[in-house]
Formats: C-alpha cells, structure tokens, sequence
C-alpha cells in the first residue's frame, strides 16, 4: 500500500521484524522520557510460538518505508478472546511509531484498517501492544516522566496526528508517582476495624518456595476484581505459565504482598523492579558486558524505581464502603514498609481507567501523584 512516495508492506523476514523494534530506538534516541526495551525482550513478545498471546490473537504488522529508509511502523490485531467476551467486532492497532510526518500516519492506519475491515471488523480500538494485558493507551501527558517498564512512551506530536487519521477518545488511563520513602501511612487498618475485620487479615509476601502456586492466586483475584473493567479480557493459564518465567527475575518477595481473610486471600498488591532504570544505556543490546551490569544492578547495586501494574481486591469485598478501601491500603502500607526498608525510592502505580473514581481516591489519598496520561482511541471502520 502506497501514498504518495510512502510504502507500507507487512513484515514477512527477521529482517523486517529487526527493523520493526530497531524504529523507535531511532526516532527517539534523546527523549527524556523514552528508555529502549531489551531487543531481546521485545522479538519474543513479537514471536508466535514465544508468546502465548498469539494462541488467541491473530497479529499482523506493518513496516512504513520512503526510498527505502523505515519511517513508520503499526500493527493490526484481531483477540479471539475479546470477540468472545464482547461480541463487538472490533479490532485492535498498537506498537505505533512514525516520524512526524501526518502521510505516514495515514499510510500505517490505511494498511492496518484495511487487514482488519478484509477480516470483518467494523471498529478499532487501540494502542494495545500487543494486547489490554501488556502495554496499553498512547502517551499524552508525562512526557518527560521516568521511562518505566511495559509503559509506552510516544512523543507529544503522536496523539494529534492519530486523531487527524480519525480517532477520537475511547478512554484515558492515569499513573501516579508514589514516593516510597515519604508517603504517609494509610487509614487501612482503622476501615477494617470498623468493618469488623480486626483479627481476621493477615498481610503476607509471597512464598517464592510456592511462586507458581502464588502466581496463580494473584491471577485468580485479579481475574475476579477487575473482571468488569472495561476492556477486560483474563488471562489465559499460558500466559499466566509465561509470565511467571518471565517476571520471576524482577520479583522481589517482600513487594508482593497478599492480604488474607479468614486464610482466603482476596487482595494483593505487586511492585516490579524498575528494569528500565538498570538498562537505560544499553539501547536494546544485552551482550555479554551489558548482562553482567544488568545483573550487578539488580541484584547488588539496587534498583530505586519500581512499579506497580497489579493490585486488586475481590469483588466481594471492593465493593463494601470500607472493606474494600481498607484492604487495599493495608495492602500499599505493607508495600510501602517493605519498600523503604530495601531502600526503593519510587513506585509508579498504573495504569487506572479515568472513570475508576473508587481506585482513583484510594491511590490519591495514600499519597500518589498523577504524573501520566495514556489515552485509548477509537473508530468505526465503514466499507
């Protein structure tokens, strides 16, 4: 697909694929805000076979070139497992990237749209990159906000020349900076005993003797909080095995803490270890030298930042007045002690739909500071 001296072709070699996650390392070399993500890492998110998400999700991406020079990049995805849940017909872009340049714009979301309209979608949501359970919205406020891992970064030029291709808001989604060291302890424990509670929680870590088992379990509340989320679609036990694996080198014990009810665990709360932070000078390469800094950093050296892309509270206690907010400030306390004892110094918490006004209020009365903004757009596809 042509326009004017731009064409778009699909990715067909490893080539192309190198080519795909070289771009933004381009486009953005310099950025405050962006950090390149492990080459590594990012050709098997990219890979069937690697990735278990490619078990339900059919992806197809594109590579924009003029005179033969990368320019831009898309991908176009259909989620049999959002189809299912939502009888929608509708389909996904992601993993944008573009020069500034409002024809290659035009140019990527012409392929991608047509690779979905051929397959019977009649509408478009996105970015997801690849999927609403890894990295999620495009990037417009924060742009000079620390690079933080799986958070997309864009540049301030991206957002206007999207909706000039005829997107508008779906919805945004905020993160907030969490200061570890000074944040303020919760009013948590004083909810619970007015709830009734007092002397049936207990707050653990995770037991890394039993992480696939307790892997399972956060996955098993986060699969009941946020089921009636918009967009949601759960994980499947392929990607919960894949994420296990994945995530185990960057999972402090102590920042993975569960609340029990009754010996029932029904919140929890993780922090990751801020891998961009360990990485920011690599540019994507992990040879030799660079793992052995990477492993000095992360297990010696420290990591300051983290962040937090899970916590959730069952359904059955979320939506009590206080039980819901009390367990999940017991949760960040303990998080937070945890945390400053081990020297972190942040936490970025997110992402939170903008219409989530209960999660909201909780991570800004404990002491959160909105920061980013991703937004997530839409369109119908017509003919």
């Amino acid at each position: 697909m042509a326009s004017s001296d731009i064409t778009v072709s699909p990715v067909e070699s490893k080539a192309d694929l190198n080519a795909f996650i070289a771009l933004p390392k381009r486009l953005y070399a310099g950025h405050k805000g962006y950090v390149a993500p492990l080459d590594v890492e990012r050709r098997e998110a990219f890979t069937p076979g690697k990735n278990p998400l490619f078990e339900h999700v059919e992806v197809r991406f594109f590579l924009a070139r003029r005179a033969g020079t990368v320019v831009g990049r898309i991908s176009a995805q259909i989620d049999r497992a959002h189809l299912e849940r939502y009888n929608d017909s509708t389909g996904h872009f992601g993993c944008l990237a573009a020069e500034d340049d409002p024809a290659i714009f035009a140019a990527l979301f012409a392929a991608a749209e047509g690779w979905l309209r051929a397959r019977g979608m009649q509408h478009v949501t996105g970015p997801f990159s690849l999927s609403v359970n890894e990295e999620v919205g495009l990037l417009i406020h924060g742009f000079d906000s620390r690079p933080v891992l799986l958070v997309p970064y864009d540049p301030p030029y991206a957002g206007p020349r999207v909706e000039a291709c005829g997107y508008g808001k779906a919805k945004d989604v905020f993160s907030y900076d969490y200061d570890v060291q000074n944040a303020p302890e919760t009013i948590g424990a004083k909810l619970l005993k007015r709830g009734g509670l007092e002397g049936r929680v207990k707050v653990r870590t995770a037991n890394m003797k039993m992480f696939d088992a307790e892997v399972r379990t956060l996955v098993s509340i986060f699969n009941d909080a946020w089921s009636d989320n918009w967009g949601f679609v759960p994980f499947t036990q392929a990607e919960i095995d894949h994420a296990s694996k994945a995530f185990g080198p960057v999972i402090v014990p102590e920042l993975a803490v569960f609340v029990d009810v009754d010996d029932e665990s029904v919140a929890f709360i993780v922090a990751l270890t801020n891998v961009y932070e360990a990485v920011a000078e690599f540019d994507g390469k992990l040879g030799p030298i660079n793992l052995a800094k990477l492993l000095w950093r992360l297990k010696i050296a420290g990591v300051g930042s983290t962040r937090v892309p899970l916590m959730g509270v069952k359904k059955k206690f979320r939506n009590h007045p206080l039980l819901g907010a009390g367990l999940a400030m017991i949760a960040i306390d303990a998080l937070r002690a945890n945390g400053k004892r081990l020297g972190k110094t942040s936490a970025e918490l997110g992402w939170i739909l903008e219409d989530n006004k209960a999660t909201n209020n909780i991570i800004r009365s404990v002491g959160g500071v909105h920061y980013k903004t991703h937004r997530i757009y839409e369109k119908a596809l017509h003919g």
